[in-house]
């Protein structure tokens, strides 16, 4: 089992999940996070941090498409170990539905 982070995170990229990660298997995109699957221990510290309830066991159902996004987007994107602020708009964005189709981005974050 791994967790994994769904569009919840876009726009939002709040990485409240960075600093507890005792295994720093975090990525960063653009305008969200994204989960190394491989690395992951299923130790679970990151999911009470995320104010988006955006990170998820991947036993849930239905996230089969996370899961793959997740393991893609985590071998093109840089690591990230230390929190940043949240973007100014993350608050307008939280909660809001069809984020992936709306905001997506491939592009790669900043990392460390």
């Amino acid at each position: 089992m791994t967790y994994v982070v769904t569009d919840a995170c876009i726009r939002c990229k709040y990485m409240d999940c960075v600093e507890v990660c005792p295994v720093d298997c975090f990525y960063e995109g653009e305008n969200m996070l994204v989960i190394n699957p491989s690395e992951c221990i299923d130790c679970g510290v990151c999911e009470p941090e995320c104010p988006a309830e955006a990170i998820l066991p991947d036993t849930e159902s239905g996230l089969e498409k996370w899961l793959e996004l997740n393991a893609t987007f985590s071998a093109q994107w840089p690591n990230v170990t230390r929190s940043r602020g949240a973007p100014a708009d993350a608050d307008e964005h939280k909660g809001e539905e069809g984020k992936y189709d709306k905001y997506f981005s491939p592009e790669p974050g900043q990392g460390d």
